[in-house]
């Protein structure tokens, strides 16, 4: 009994120690969507934070400071799409493209002197003493700071866009632009600070990804998880609260496509690395099966799609 509740504390850390960048980006795009916004340069934004994150700790030695780089320059792409999409009026789709292309090109230059670098991660929760404690122990020490910071942030977002008139702003922004603007609300206001809001995240995700995650650096290192939060939105139905469990979805995929073999199952690596993809894409069939996607979605939302 001991070692299935071992066995399975680990696995769920290990699940919530993989899903934390993506609940980052995923939270992101969340608030930047129920503004009425798409943003599929979200992926951009992870990988440009993911980069800018790792220079910086390779250069400065500190995770703090590669962390800021990362938001900075997840704030610095979504502020690309949101001068196209607000200010020039152009598609959110195409945008979010052209905004992910420059950023894969960008870093794929740039990332080029990163690579075979290694830096130190963000300290554990475990800390010293808790990493010696039975059953809690092994499963704590793979969490990094990143985790609860990341958790903390969902539910004041969840408080954030429930509680507060400015959370409604941004809600009645998402449904109707128009009347936003008839009761004294800034529409235009609300989607830049969302855009942006998500942009941060987004980077952070990456910077988490890079330095705290992975801790090493390669090409397109994102692979497609900026594109996975996108989807994962929907299975969340556009809601804070469910970002954390479905993004344990991809987390505890993922965990199995890694420690699945060191348990003796043999499967194709690539099997394997597919695993946690497919995974999100059985829940988004599973979610349009039950539930009509149009019924949770902001209203100007699916003006995109018009």
């Amino acid at each position: 009994m001991t070692e299935f509740a071992i066995l399975f504390f680990v696995w769920a850390c290990a699940a919530l120690a993989n899903a934390t960048p993506l609940i980052l980006v995923t939270l992101g795009e969340t608030l930047g969507q129920r503004t009425g916004i798409i943003n599929l340069g979200c992926e951009g934004a992870m990988l440009g934070g993911a980069c800018a994150g790792f220079g910086a700790a390779m250069a400065s030695g500190d995770p703090w400071i590669c962390m800021a780089a990362g938001a900075a320059t997840g704030i610095f792409f979504a502020a690309l799409h949101a001068g196209l999409v607000l200010g020039a009026q152009a598609n959110q789709l195409a945008s979010g493209i052209a905004v992910w292309m420059l950023a894969l090109g960008l870093t794929s230059y740039i990332g080029r002197a990163f690579v075979g670098g290694q830096v130190e991660p963000l300290p554990s929760v475990a800390g010293t003493w808790l990493a010696e404690l039975p059953i809690l122990g092994p499963g704590l020490s793979s969490l990094s700071i990143a985790t609860p910071i990341a958790l903390l942030l969902v539910l004041a977002a969840v408080w954030w866009l429930e509680r507060t008139r400015s959370g409604l702003s941004w809600r009645v922004a998402g449904e109707s632009a128009a009347v936003a603007a008839e009761n004294g609300m800034s529409p235009i206001r609300a989607r830049l600070c969302a855009v942006l809001l998500g942009g941060c995240l987004a980077g952070l995700g990456g910077a988490v990804l890079s330095v705290d995650y992975t801790q090493t650096w390669a090409n397109e290192i994102t692979k497609g998880r900026g594109l996975i939060a996108v989807g994962l939105v929907i299975v969340a139905r556009w809601n804070p609260r469910l970002v954390i469990p479905v993004c344990l979805l991809f987390g505890l995929a993922e965990t199995a496509a890694l420690r699945l073999p060191a348990m003796g199952v043999e499967l194709s690596s690539y099997v394997l690395s597919a695993l946690p993809y497919v995974v999100v894409l059985a829940a988004l069939v599973a979610n349009h099966i039950a539930i009509r996607t149009g019924t949770a979605m902001p209203a100007d939302l699916k003006k995109v799609f018009d």
